[in-house]
């Protein structure tokens, strides 16, 4: 079995947008935190969320995507349980994988909440996760418009099917993210020559970063 730092090579060696890379890096800490709290295999299921979208920047097209990642991670020897939920992940392959283990729900929960938590913080005049509350994910997931690539009907389908309340999903990933904030980007600037949110060309980054499935 490859190990996280050979899983690592293989996303950045196929995920050159920095955004993407941290979208996989957020889906790692999140499931790595479900893992811990279900007493599974914590780096088993840290290496699905680090590899979920590894074939996504070139091969975008969901009749592709995941199923050429399948190919790769079978080539190198990856744990199938690994190749079963990424492909579940992606509905188009609902028939012949469906979401129907733990691995599985937990990678569709955290896969889109990551988008709207990182664009949330994003948008924070200190642009940091740290200290980020529930309420607010909630308060721009009610907003038309916010992170509009993230889809958020998955995300309450996704809590659901994983068994958490909506609030508690939120604030676990809050909380998994927060634990690598620098690496994400995530750990926050001091504001200088007046500048808000609004006028940063963060606010952009946000919503790029909010891409996913």
């Amino acid at each position: 079995m490859p190990t996280r730092d050979d899983a690592y090579r293989l996303m950045t060696e196929h995920v050159k947008n920095l955004n993407l890379q941290r979208h996989m890096l957020a889906v790692e800490a999140a499931m790595r935190f479900y893992a811990r709290t279900y007493g599974e295999d914590e780096e088993l299921w840290g290496i699905t969320g680090l590899l979920h979208d590894c074939d996504y920047e070139e091969y975008p097209d969901l009749q592709e995507h995941t199923r050429v990642l399948a190919g790769w991670l079978r080539e190198a020897g990856y744990d199938e349980r690994i190749i079963y939920a990424i492909l579940a992940h992606n509905d188009l392959n609902a028939e012949t994988h469906p979401r129907s283990d733990l691995l599985s729900k937990a990678l569709y929960a955290c896969d889109e909440i990551t988008g709207l938590v990182t664009a949330t913080a994003l948008v924070r005049p200190n642009k940091s996760i740290l200290g980020l509350e529930v309420s607010s994910v909630r308060k721009k997931m009610k907003t038309k418009g916010f992170a509009a690539g993230v889809n958020r009907e998955d995300i309450v389908r996704g809590a659901a099917d994983l068994g958490v309340d909506l609030d508690e999903h939120i604030a676990n990933v809050i909380t998994a993210m927060s634990g690598i904030a620098d690496e994400l980007g995530l750990a926050g600037t001091t504001p200088s020559n007046g500048a808000t949110a609004s006028s940063s060309p963060e606010t952009s980054e946000a919503h790029q970063a909010a891409r996913s499935e």
